[in-house]
This record gives structure tokens, sequence and C-alpha cells, in this order.
């Protein structure tokens, strides 16, 4: 399966994102707070602050996401609840930001952005909602016998002509009225 190596993956990728966008807005955050310079009239103070309070918030947004990656990776099953919402809002959000970073960093910061986004969203690919209510059931469990004909279960369905076991039903003929 690939499912839990690419949760893992994500919980990592989302991890190291978090504390590198907080290091980078706390960076900034010292670099105007040391310029001592006004931005249309704003005080450097509060620019400074404003920088490093963003940095720390969306580092804990993106740790947080990156909680919900790691227990869906140690639980192997599919987001649920807020934890879905959480993702799906990343995802998102990755999006926006690689449409901006191409023009403002470069590719190399849009080829990140859309490897997270891809790492996002193949959580939720992998992790089919439906999994749950699929019968774990074989296809010589369903037969009336359990399957004891003799033949196996590849030489059944060649010598009767069906499918496995189970008969296809065709569905109803439209009416003429």
């Amino acid at each position: 399966m690939v499912r839990r190596p690419v949760a893992w993956v994500t919980a990592i990728v989302l991890f190291a994102e978090a504390i590198g966008i907080a290091l980078v807005n706390w960076f900034m955050g010292i670099v105007v707070d040391r310029q001592d310079m006004s931005l249309a009239g704003l005080d450097s103070d509060v620019m400074s602050t404003s920088s490093k309070v963003a940095g720390l918030l969306f580092g804990l947004y993106f740790a947080l996401c990156g909680v919900v990656a790691l227990r869906v990776a140690l639980r192997d099953r599919a987001p649920a609840g807020v934890g879905r919402i959480l993702l799906f809002s990343a995802a998102v959000v990755h999006a926006l930001l690689g449409a901006f970073t191409v023009g403002l960093v470069g590719w190399g910061a849009f080829a990140f952005m859309m490897v997270v986004l891809g790492l996002i969203v193949l959580i939720f690919m992998t992790y089919d909602r439906r999994e749950g209510t699929v019968s774990d059931a074989g296809p010589d469990d369903a037969k009336p016998d359990g399957g004891a004909t003799g033949g196996g279960a590849a030489n059944d369905g060649a010598a009767n002509g069906s499918n496995g076991g189970t008969p296809v039903i065709p569905p109803p003929a439209p009416s003429a009225s």
C-alpha cells in the first residue's frame, strides 16, 4: 500500500514547512525592526511584531495540519471532521501560495508548493471514504458451497461462463407506456 508512506511524507513536509515559515517570518520581523524604517507611515515596531505573529500563526497552522497527516498515517484511516477541513484548507492555501510565489520568488518555490499540494491531495485520493462500506468477502466467500468445487476460482468462472460465481442481473427493460 502506498497510503501510509504518503501520509508520513506529508506530515514530515508539513512539519518542516511549519518550522521554515515561522523562522522566515521571524527573520523578516528582525530585519524590519533593525532597519527602523516605516512603510506608508506604519511604525516599524508594529510591522516587526505583526510579521513575527503571522509567522507563528502560520507555523502553528501548518504544524496542526502536519498533526492531522500524522494521525492519518498512524491510524491508517481517512481524515474526518475538522482534520479533513484543515487538510482541505491547507491544499487551497498551497495552491494560492504556489500561484503567488511563481511571480515573486520563482519556479523552485512554485514547484515546492505544488509538491505539497499534490501530497495533500494524494491523502484524500488514497484514503477513499467508501472503503468502509465494501465487504471484505472474496469471490469464493460469496458462493453457497464456500468455493469448494475442486476447480479453483479461476476455473470456476471459465467453466460456467460467469464472472467468478456471482450472477450479473441485467437492469429492467424500459416500458413503452
